[in-house]
């Protein structure tokens, strides 16, 4: 192995980079990552982006890269490699502005620079028969069965694509995840107390901003991508709007509070969901912000405050063990932890990190929460529970067995048009991103009949 040459320029992304994988392969989570280094402000705006494209995309494509890397090395590389080599596989393969000579070139001189020159051969040599593979077919040979076929394809665990499988049929699985590899949309939520729709879209396409209004959440616009810094966008500081995917909006739908209620939102922070009910209130009643992480309640705070909203209180607590709201509530949010299946496409590594004995530990929490929340909500008041995964375990599996030991609870079907297209015969809603193009949520009205 060649003596290291003098570092790359800092503000190389593809240096960069590297050091962002070797830091997430090390445990580090990808957001902070990515923070960290754009955080010290040495890249250009284009290089920004390519930064951040090549680390999350590395990640997120972490099963396809390893198996080409497998496919294309006759014995395992060197662990210090395995990054270097998924940075060049990732450009060829996935992004086609670069030019194929420039990608392989790059992550050439990049093992020379982090002192692997007695492995740049290898490196060429690898890029170079992926590229030979590649001209006339798909080089990435696939496994015959298709659990490993759709994880290896899309980079998915296979635990994930078989939960999925099972719930949707194999070729809505393969879909499925075919959605969740691309790029995140951004949604506002208009804050109707300050601002109509109409009126904020005009403000944008004033400021060269497109905004796409969305049928199904009737707050919400859709940003084109490459707005730059969010918090610099029209109506920000005055508090028209705050970011919140639009289906995380129609759970404040469901929950239709009314002006006068006392409402509970039992796992608040950030503050989204909580604040959106003080918005459908007309901001008048009470939202009570509850959340045991006090930290993150803070945001709660500064988010009711640049929305100009006065009904919000906070209290740091755990919700399992709240007793002091019981039989009070008209209406009650559980927006649980859960394991956010329905939103990888938005955290690159949640797929790695979740595992199926997480999930079984999330279910026992949330149905705690379930439980004790339950009994805050006062006879003929409403409980919406929702998370943001698509695993049957969090979410039927939590409300069929609450709802058979209690009889006085009962699902309260919606009856209004922006709820149909996600509509189960049983009673509940399910967000799935590949058909209505949001993240994925599960959420259902309960009723308390006592």
């Amino acid at each position: 192995m060649s003596q290291a040459a003098s570092p790359l320029a800092p503000e190389q992304p593809r240096q960069l980079a590297l050091l962002a994988l070797q830091s997430v392969y090390r445990g580090a989570y990808a957001d902070v990552a990515v923070h960290q280094t754009l955080r010290r402000g040495t890249l250009s705006d284009k290089n920004r982006g390519l930064f951040t494209e090549l680390v999350y995309g590395c990640v997120r494509r972490r099963r396809t890269l390893e198996a080409l890397i497998q496919q294309f090395v006759k014995k395992p590389p060197p662990p210090p490699l395995q990054p270097l080599l998924q940075l060049g596989l990732y450009q060829l393969r996935y992004l086609n502005h670069i030019p194929p000579s420039a990608a392989v070139h790059t992550t050439v001189e990049l093992a020379k620079q982090n002192g692997l020159g007695g492995l740049a051969g290898l490196v060429n040599g690898v890029l170079r028969r992926y590229l030979r593979a590649s001209e006339t077919t798909d080089a990435l040979q696939l496994p015959s069965d298709p659990i490993q076929r759709i994880g290896t394809l899309h980079s998915f665990p296979d635990w994930i694509v078989q939960v999925w499988v099972e719930q949707f049929g194999e070729a809505e699985a393969d879909a499925l995840c075919q959605w969740m590899n691309q790029p995140p949309t951004i949604d506002l939520r208009v804050n109707p107390l300050t601002a109509s729709v109409t009126e904020m879209q005009a403000e944008m396409a004033a400021a060269g901003v497109a905004v796409e209004v969305l049928e199904a959440a009737s707050q919400a616009l859709r940003l084109t991508p490459h707005v730059g810094a969010i918090d610099r966008l029209p109506g920000f500081a005055e508090g028209k709007w705050m970011v919140q995917d639009a289906s995380a909006q129609l759970v404040g739908q469901l929950m239709a509070p009314q002006p006068g209620d006392l409402v509970i939102d039992g796992c608040a922070a950030p503050g989204g969901k909580a604040t959106h009910l003080a918005e459908l209130m007309g901001d008048r009643g009470t939202v009570w912000a509850c959340d045991r992480n006090a930290k993150r309640l803070r945001k709660v705070e500064e988010n009711a405050q640049r929305l100009q909203l006065q009904s919000i209180r906070t209290l740091a607590t755990d919700s399992r063990q709240l007793a002091q709201f019981v039989g009070q509530a008209d209406r009650v949010l559980l927006d649980v932890p859960c394991s956010g299946l329905g939103t990888l496409h938005r955290h690159a590594d949640a797929r790695w990190r979740q595992t199926p004995a997480s999930i079984e530990e999330l279910s026992a929490l949330q149905s705690e929460l379930l439980a004790q929340g339950a009994t805050w909500v006062k006879p003929g008041g409403r409980l919406v529970y929702a998370t943001c995964t698509l695993h049957p375990r969090e979410n039927e599996a939590i409300i069929q067995p609450f709802l058979k030991n209690q009889p006085d609870w009962c699902i309260e079907k919606p009856d209004a048009a922006w709820a149909f297209p996600f509509l189960n015969p049983a009673g509940w809603l399910q967000v799935l991103p590949h058909h209505h193009q949001m993240d994925g949520f599960f959420m259902v009205c309960l009723r308390h009949q006592g």
